[in-house]
């Protein structure tokens, strides 16, 4: 693997300054990835090539982040060292700010593989620079219609970015998008293709299955589906307690978070990384290493305050929030939902069931009052309207301690990052995306 040498030098270091400014004035940032790309437009290619075992990209409207989190604990359970970037810097500059972190000034990246999550709309120009050698798609779900404005955009967004995969694919065979598009790479020969998913009875006991986006025209695409049986596939859901078979072989697994999603997850990472390891692939220690890891912050989450437990739940769009509403344990009796200025057509909110919330303490985030008026179009009480969530955090801290000993926030990405910090927890980059 050959150093990109010393023509990296000054854009890293400049690159690194602006990341301590950044940090100094309260928080990190895409900022210094972006300077780094001005100087050295080949950054990423530069140093993500010294790579041995290459790279590996995550895709997905939705679980990009867990499984980016499980896929690189499984990558480091077998004793690779791993570079990956932290969950929300899923564009070119967040990217490039997480690389600046750990090269050397000459461009030396200390890691065997990358695991990269990546943002679908910027994922075939990050994917030049990457090339990388494998990729999972989890799903294609309604996400920011204003974005994207139909699904079969996105799709074809996914088929764009797997033009620049050299070698192999893992794909949810239970998504009618995704099979569509395994049907098409079975024409071209290119990839080796592989599913992972659940079974038609975990997916029917789910109270929304899957939310997946409906491909009205290939809904009966199963061609290449039906003759390849998955090599991951979650078979039972209780809680956090799963089971995945694995080759015909049914493997307890234990999850972090509780959850249909959680449990496809895992298994598309697993089918990963035994696509990426080949025969050094251990399913024993790929289990332990999804056992042992942590959640990824603000994605079933769950923090302390005192004696408390805060369980923060991400509001993305309509199916991470109705999976994480889907997979609540009861009714929760202390909540606080908070919506920011970012959802710019909230209007899907209406197509949520919110019924398992009984009853909302506090409304809180620049679109607070809509929130309000689509509890109240529910039949759902709620207490107060606070827009600005750290106050309205203070005002669920100041309520009676709940019975269950829990409180649930249902907060979208730049009210999570708020709250955790006022909660006292610092440890992201802020604006990483």
């Amino acid at each position: 693997m050959s150093n990109p040498g010393l023509k990296l030098a000054l854009p890293i270091l400049v690159g690194r300054s602006v990341r301590l400014l950044a940090r100094l004035r309260g928080g990190g940032s895409a900022f210094p990835g972006l300077v780094t790309r001005k100087l050295a437009p080949n950054f990423i290619a530069d140093t993500m090539a010294q790579l041995p075992h290459g790279v590996v990209v995550v895709l997905g409207s939705n679980g990009k982040s867990t499984t980016t989190n499980i896929l690189t604990a499984i990558m480091r359970e077998h004793g690779l060292r791993v570079f990956t970037n932290p969950s929300g810097a899923n564009l070119p500059q967040g990217i490039a700010s997480s690389l600046l972190a750990e090269v050397s000034l000459t461009g030396r990246l200390a890691a065997d593989v990358g695991v990269i999550e990546v943002d679908e709309a910027f994922g075939e120009v990050i994917c030049r620079e990457l090339k990388p050698t494998a990729a999972v798609i989890l799903n294609l779900q309604i996400d920011q219609i204003y974005r994207f404005f139909e699904p079969e955009r996105v799709a074809q967004m996914f088929r764009d970015i797997l033009a620049q995969v050299s070698k192999r694919v893992v794909l949810n065979r239970d998504d009618n998008f995704l099979r569509s598009l395994a049907d098409d790479l079975s024409d071209e020969k290119r990839l080796d293709v592989s599913f992972f998913g659940a079974t038609p009875e975990v997916i029917a006991a789910a109270p929304h299955g899957q939310v997946l986006a409906r491909d009205y025209g290939n809904e009966k695409s199963t061609r290449l589906a039906a003759l390849n049986a998955p090599f991951a596939e979650v078979v039972s859901l209780d809680g956090n307690n799963s089971v995945i078979r694995v080759g015909g072989v049914d493997n307890a697994v234990r999850l972090p978070v509780r959850g249909l999603h959680y449990a496809v997850d895992t298994a598309g990472g697993i089918s990963l990384a035994a696509a990426a390891l080949g025969d050094t692939f251990s399913l024993e220690t790929a289990i332990r290493a999804v056992q042992e890891t942590k959640t990824v912050y603000g994605r079933g989450e769950v923090l302390k305050d005192g004696d408390i437990d805060i369980e923060i739940l991400l509001l993305k769009n309509l199916a991470s929030l109705q999976l994480n509403l889907d997979y609540l344990e009861g009714t929760p009796d202390s909540v606080l939902f908070a919506l920011d200025a970012g959802s710019k057509d909230p209007s899907w909110l209406y197509a949520a069931d919110l019924s398992r919330l009984g009853y909302v303490d506090v409304v809180s985030g620049p679109k607070a009052a809509f929130v309000a008026l689509r509890l109240a179009y529910e039949g759902i009480e709620y207490g107060t309207i606070e827009p600005d969530v750290v106050k309205a955090v203070q005002l669920l801290q100041r309520t009676p301690a709940p019975a269950s000993g829990k409180r649930t926030l249902i907060l979208d990405y730049d009210q999570m990052l708020l709250t955790r910090k006022h909660l006292g927890y610092k440890d992201l980059e802020a604006g990483a995306a």
